[in-house]
This record gives structure tokens, sequence and C-alpha cells, in this order.
């Protein structure tokens, strides 16, 4: 995700790239990842999560020694687009099945730790961006897939992916496993088989069922969610921060330097108070301090170009960047996919989460190909307009998201009334 933040100049001179051509590559994972999510859901509903993984990880590798050996444009391409893919295949399947495994109380805080792996491999990507050429990085890139290979071993499929393909024994023996050996999952498995089999008895679903008025609650929650979370700035601060420090007068080094230290111990305190203070207050505060953020960077090129005030671009823009990559690291970067996982009951999850998840990939292959367009068009404009984004996700968070924290996945739906 964060690939791009420091190899834009390198590579643009290494490969004699135009800016109209880099934006185009930065914005490609998002493209590619926009096609992967198409058949996220459908590759996890037919073969299984793990199988899922196992896939993903497969475009992942092939496309990150793509980007490492590319010669020209079209391998550089190429290889973006499958990396792209692959994640696109992991954003759904990753949340969604440790969604599925882990109890009411902590669901939470395991789902939030998919965002904290996602800000410590952006991390490792600022820091050793600062000394690496883009060529090496990409192949630090594919270690996690190759970790994620032999890791996906050692872990047990999904027990409510079991039960919709009639295993039951499996499911049990799965639940014993997740649980320990002293607890007591007969009432969870009941619950689970429940579940599901209400959800068979629904499963003639088609795109036009998922747009009926019972389910259009979660719908809006979910694909607002998403696309609030792209518009709201993340594409460009987090893919394209060294332009902005350049031009704003500040050490790109030191910043980048300073945001791969920080990114990480503030997606704990994510992770710690997601299952405290519930996912509408986190997520309300994400926002307002998001917004904060975008204003302060609005502020810094206001004043920019001023003999006395332009003195304090750099450190508004230091500032901006930085509290911006707190807030969203302990709220909104996760928050959105922590939600979707849990409020789309079994029987429209397939078709659902491919949609939900396909409007998010859209929206950041939109935001992140125009980033560096009206960044250069007008730096002020382009942060105000952010901090609107990010003042209606407190708005929209207040008026439609409910709090699910503590409540089982089967809970949650009778609360919509699905069940």
């Amino acid at each position: 995700m964060g690939y791009t933040a420091d190899t834009m100049h390198s590579i643009m001179t290494d490969l004699d790239l135009s800016l109209a051509q880099f934006s185009l590559f930065g914005s490609l994972s998002t493209f590619g990842g926009m096609f992967g999510s198409i058949f996220s859901a459908k590759a996890a509903a037919a073969f299984g999560y793990k199988m899922t993984l196992w896939l993903a990880d497969l475009f992942c590798i092939t496309g990150w020694l793509a980007i490492a050996l590319a010669k020209d444009i079209i391998w550089l391409d190429m290889g973006r687009i499958l990396v792209g893919i692959g994640v696109g295949l992991v954003s759904y399947v990753i949340p969604v099945y440790v969604a599925e495994i882990t109890p009411k109380h902590v669901r939470g805080a395991f789902t939030f730790s998919n965002q904290l792996m996602q800000n410590f491999g952006i991390a490792i990507v600022y820091y050793f961006g600062n000394f690496v050429s883009w060529r090496t990085l990409a192949l630090i890139g594919s270690i996690p897939c190759w970790i994620q290979v032999i890791g996906l071993f050692f872990i047990p499929e999904s027990p409510r992916w079991l039960a919709k393909n009639d295993r039951d024994k499996e499911v049990e023996v799965v639940l014993q496993k997740l649980r320990g050996p002293n607890y007591d999952i007969v009432p969870e498995a009941c619950e689970i088989k429940i579940s599901v089999e209400a959800s068979k008895r629904r499963s003639n679903i088609s795109i036009r069922t998922l747009f009926k008025k019972k389910y259009a609650h979660q719908l809006t929650i979910g694909i607002g969610l998403m696309v609030l979370q792209q518009l709201c700035g993340s594409a460009g601060i987090g893919g394209y921060g060294t332009t902005i420090f350049n031009h704003a007068g500040f050490p790109a080094r030191i910043g980048m330097m300073v945001l791969s230290f920080i990114v990480v111990p503030k997606s704990f305190m994510g992770l710690l108070l997601v299952d405290r203070w519930g996912r509408r207050p986190l997520l309300m505060a994400s926002g307002s301090g998001l917004c904060m953020s975008c204003i302060t960077l609005a502020v810094a090129f206001i004043v920019k170009d001023d003999p006395e005030l332009g003195k304090i671009t750099p450190i508004l823009c230091f500032i901006g960047i930085l509290s911006f990559t707190m807030m969203f690291a302990i709220g909104m970067g996760a928050l959105p996919w922590i939600i979707m996982s849990e409020i789309f009951p079994m029987d429209i999850k397939v078709l659902a989460g491919s949609l939900v998840t396909i409007t998010n990939w859209f929206t950041g292959w939109i935001a992140n190909y125009c980033f560096n367009f009206m960044f250069f068009w007008s730096q002020t404009g382009t942060f105000i307009i952010s901090a609107a984004v990010c003042g209606g996700t407190v708005v929209f968070t207040w008026w439609l998201v409910p709090e699910t924290r503590g409540l089982t996945l089967e809970e949650i739906q009778q609360s919509f009334g699905n069940v």
C-alpha cells in the first residue's frame, strides 16, 4: 500500500516515466484490487478461505517479482495489477475469516489486527524506502506472501464455511481447536448451524435481492463507509507522502522515517480500544481527527507563499501528515472492514461482500489516480475536499452506523431484523 510513497522519483528517473505514467502505475494496484474483489467472495464461498488466500499469495508474489525485474512500463504496470488482484482477494477474505473464527468479546480486536499488520507493512516500506532501491523494496514486499503460504498449513478453515458446506463434524472439531480443549463448544456450534440453515432457506439470492428494503440499511453502511474511507485523503497521503513533504519544504526522508516509527504503535491503540470503546465512538473520533488533520494541511499550503507565515508551512505539513496517519491508523483504516465483516447475514454475505469490496477498490482507484493531478491543481483545495469528506464521516456514523461490540454475528442479524 505504501510502495509508491518513497519510490516515485527513482522509478520515474530509472524508467523515464512521466507524471501521468507514474500516477497510472500507482493507481493500478487499486484497479487490480477491484478485479480481485469481484471474485473474492465467490472464491471464498466455493473453495474456502484458506485456498483463496493461497491464490492471493500467488498473484502477489508474481506481481512483486514482475515489478522487481521490470525493464519497462509494461512489466511495471503488469506487476502492479497482479499485486492489486492478490490484495483485492485478501481484503475481503481476511476480515471475514477472522470475524468468523473469533469469540464475540475479542472479535473487534482480532479483526483490527489485520489493519495493524497492514500498518506494520507500510512502516517497513517507509523505513527501508530511504535506504534501498525500488527493485529491492519490491522483493521485500514479497516476503510476507511467502510467510503466509507456509502459515496457512497450520490454521483451520472457518467453522461457518464448514457448516455451510454440510461438514458438521468438522465444525465441532475446528471450534474445539479454536476455543481450547476445556471449552464447551456445543451451544456455539448449534447457534452456527441454526444460522447457516436459516440462510440456506433464503439461498436463492440475486443481485436484485440485495437491493430489497430489508437489506438497505446494511448495504448503505457497508458501501458508505468504504467510499468515505477512500475519499478521506488516505490514498494521497499514504501513497504520495514524499511528494507532499517536498512541496511543503519539509525533509521528506526525515518525515517518512518518523511515520515509519509512529504508524504501528498508533494501530496498537486502535486494537486496544475497539472492544472497549466500541465501533461507533472510535470511528467518529477517527473521522474528527482526520478532519482536523486535513484542515491543518490546507492551512499549511494557504500560508506557503506568505513571506512571514510561509515559514511555518513545513512544520504544519509535518503535523498534519503525522496526525492524519495516526488518526487513520486507530479507526478509519480498519473499522469499515470490521463492520463490513459483521453486518451482512450469511445468505447475502457473498454478494454484499463483493459489492462493498468492489466499491472500495473502485473508489480507491479513482482517488489514487486523481491525487497527483488534484495536488498540482491546488494543494489547499485538495485538502479542503478531504476535510469535508472526513467531517461527513462523523455525521454518517452518528446517523446510520449501529454499535456491534459484544454481539455475536447471529445477534447482530437479529438487531437488523434479518433472522
